[in-house]
This record gives structure tokens, C-alpha cells and sequence, in this order.
């Protein structure tokens, strides 16, 4: 199962990117999509996942506000919005698979992406 996050770069402060993550069909229909990040020297931390199911999204605290998950049925893509960047979004988000659950960690993940570099410019 190949998941693909693409999307990152070197971007301002305070502006957007939004993020794109493309799944197998099969994938996509039947597991949650969830995306987390590693900044360096730091553990890899969950951000935000979505359920297949229209309307079940989950955030982590610390994005809420500022990062919107949503998905494309049709194209079988999960999408990160993040506005306002800052300078401590710093990272390299990945894309995940499980089932929908209550916790939301690295160990659970059964499928990951690559990785899309994100850096932020103060």
C-alpha cells in the first residue's frame, strides 16, 4: 500500500499550504487517513485525522484553530490546510492509515506515506 504526501515547502510565516495526501482506493474506503509530523529532534507527533465517513475528524490540541482535514471521495485524496503558519510548523508531515479509533499514535498506523518537508520562514 503506497500512500503519497506531497505539498510542502519553504513558505512564510502567517500564510497557507494546504497538503495533499493520495491512497489506493482500497485504502482510502476503508481506513481512517491521519497526518502527523516530525520536526527535527523531535518525536513524530499526531496532528489531524479524518474517517472515511463524511464529518468524524479529530485534531490534536495543539493545531486546533489553525489546521483543517478534509477529504475527496472522488479523487481519493485527504487534504491538510494549515493557516497561519509558524515558525514551530516546522516539519516533515506524513500521511497514515488505520482504523478510526480514540487514540491516535505512531505505533497504531498501519500504512505510512513518504513524508512532505514543510519549513517555515520567520
Amino acid at each position: 500500500v503506497q500512500l503519497q504526501a506531497c505539498g510542502g515547502g519553504l513558505v512564510q510565516a502567517g500564510t497557507s499550504l494546504r497538503l495533499s495526501c493520495a491512497a489506493p482506493e482500497r485504502t482510502f474506503s476503508r481506513y481512517a487517513i491521519g497526518w502527523f509530523r516530525q520536526a527535527p529532534g523531535k518525536e513524530r507527533e499526531f496532528v489531524a485525522a479524518i474517517n472515511w465517513r463524511p464529518g468524524m475528524t479529530y485534531y490534536s490540541d495543539s493545531v486546533k484553530g489553525r489546521f483543517t482535514i478534509s477529504r475527496d471521495n472522488v479523487e481519493n485524496m485527504v487534504y491538510l490546510q494549515i493557516d497561519r503558519l509558524k515558525a514551530k510548523d516546522t516539519a516533515v508531515y506524513y500521511c497514515a492509515a488505520a482504523a478510526w479509533g480514540r487514540t491516535w499514535n505512531s505505533e497504531r498506523m498501519r500504512y505510512w506515506g513518504q513524508g512532505t518537508l514543510v519549513t517555515v520562514s520567520s
